[in-house]
């Protein structure tokens, strides 16, 4: 993807044009269509950012009270990263319909950080401290990192962006086995799944209009009355949840920084970074808005300073949200107010754990149902950028090869680079597949198709 040089002033400086003659990812929807899109978005990526505080609070000893305030926290600071992409300020905020939410790739340094503690229950003020140390050094380094867009020409992002959608898929196989990968799905368990991907399928065939750009969401609500009778639909969190509460500043302790943590965040922050990047030319394709540089740079840096300002409400690193790429691939809702209105309601559920609590209604087999839409779309866009990346042209094809199949080793064996002799640090980006998958088609586009003279006429870009 070949990046052509343009003026030297953020997007949001330019003038925009009036009424339809706007971009469709600048429109604003009316507030029926608003509300139904960010509510979609909301339900698309409720489970991703409750799920790190759950792990994180129960690994370090919290009490139910405090996994409710931890996970209310990311609710919110979730809520503040999105209004930070998809409304920005000065050179802030990609502008595009991006969702922003507690990264899971986090998860991993965030318990081997309790683990070195004397008390796991003292780790969060560690873990905070190292954070905002690492969103810091993140924002700083947003203007250099941007310029990594010019290595990836499509062989390289249509790679990346299949990569995610692949690696993304056994999160809704996951979410369809109850929560536990480890066991065999249950009968009941696939006929939900089932029964929702068949709704949204069948809804997306039969409807036009918005209600075809609601179809995951109908479908979502289907299959939860669907699980009603089977007992499915918990409602425990709904009823012992308070009304109203706000994220207390510090509520866990003054962050502090410890030197080890804050490398192991900062290895984690460069890997968002380049998450980030790779999911901002994926939605740049899906939306028809060229993710160049400088949008980029203002993304990168709405990642970081969410993440910096995290830890003030007790929250966690913040990173892109892929499936919610996904959502606007499958609905072709491109509106960045539409993903602003689903950082408004994460902001207003953190300060309501009960409304927050509705979410969770949801099971999780019928989210998986909906999700393998969602992330198989994402794969499906990815394959489409590869098909212009000239894959019968020099090495493009061996680049794109072994790129997909680096990526993959984390997907299907999660215990691949558990040997002793590998580095924590290190084992941040092979356990990623996405991060590991995209640094190795860069690299290999370098070696191949721009370093030693190759030929024009067989690069990638």
């Amino acid at each position: 993807m070949a990046v052509v040089p343009g003026p030297a002033r953020h997007p949001a400086d330019a003038p925009e044009p009036a009424g339809n003659d706007r971009h469709p990812v600048d429109r604003l929807p009316g507030p029926g269509k608003l509300l139904a899109g960010g509510f979609q978005h909301l339900v698309a990526a409720y489970a991703g950012v409750v799920a790190p505080p759950l792990v994180v609070g129960a690994y370090v000893g919290l009490s139910p009270a405090g996994l409710t305030f931890l996970v209310g926290a990311s609710l919110f600071t979730a809520g503040i990263a999105t209004l930070l992409q998809t409304i920005g300020f000065w050179r802030v905020g990609a502008r595009m319909p991006f969702v922003n939410g507690v990264s899971f790739a986090g998860v991993a340094p965030m318990l081997a950080v309790a683990d070195a503690q004397g008390d796991r229950r003292a780790a969060l003020p560690v873990i905070y401290g190292a954070v905002i140390v690492a969103g810091v050094l993140g924002f700083l380094l947003a203007p250099a990192f941007c310029r990594l867009v010019r290595f990836f020409p499509p062989v390289v992002s249509g790679t990346v962006i299949t990569l995610i959608g692949i690696t993304l898929l056994p999160v809704s196989f996951g979410w369809i086995q109850g929560g536990h990968p480890e066991r065999p799905a249950a009968p009941v368990d696939l006929a939900l799944a089932a029964a929702t991907l068949a709704i949204v399928l069948l809804l997306r065939r039969l409807l036009r209009g918005f209600l075809r750009q609601i179809a995951i969401l109908l479908g979502l609500v289907a299959g939860t009355l669907l699980a009603l009778p089977a007992g499915f639909v918990d409602t425990t969190a709904t009823r012992h949840a308070a009304l109203a509460g706000f994220p207390t500043p510090f509520h866990f302790g003054t962050p502090h920084i410890e030197a080890a943590p804050v490398v192991s965040m900062c290895v984690l922050m460069l890997v968002c970074m380049t998450e980030s990047t790779a999911d901002m030319l994926a939605l740049g394709t899906i939306v028809g808005r060229e993710a160049d540089e400088r949008v980029i740079a203002a993304g990168l840096r709405a990642d970081t300073l969410g993440t910096a300002v995290s830890p003030l409400f007790n929250g966690f690193a913040n990173s892109a949200f892929a499936q919610n790429i996904g959502l606007v691939a499958v609905t072709g809702v491109r509106s960045r107010f539409t993903v602003a209105a689903c950082g408004l309601m994460f902001v207003l559920l953190g300060l309501s754990p009960a409304f927050a609590s509705l979410i969770a209604l949801v099971p999780q087999p019928v989210l998986g149902g909906a999700g393998i839409v969602l992330f198989g779309t994402v794969a499906a866009s990815g394959i489409g950028v590869l098909r212009t990346a000239g894959l019968e042209r020099g090495d493009n094809l061996l680049i794109a090869a072994t790129a997909l199949g680096v990526g993959m080793i984390p997907v299907v064996s999660r215990t691949f680079y558990d040997a002793a002799g590998i580095p924590a640090t290190l084992k941040v980006v092979l356990d990623s597949g996405v991060s590991a998958g995209c640094l190795t088609a860069v690299l290999l586009n370098l070696a191949f198709n721009h370093l030693g003279g190759g030929g024009r006429s067989e690069r990638g870009d």
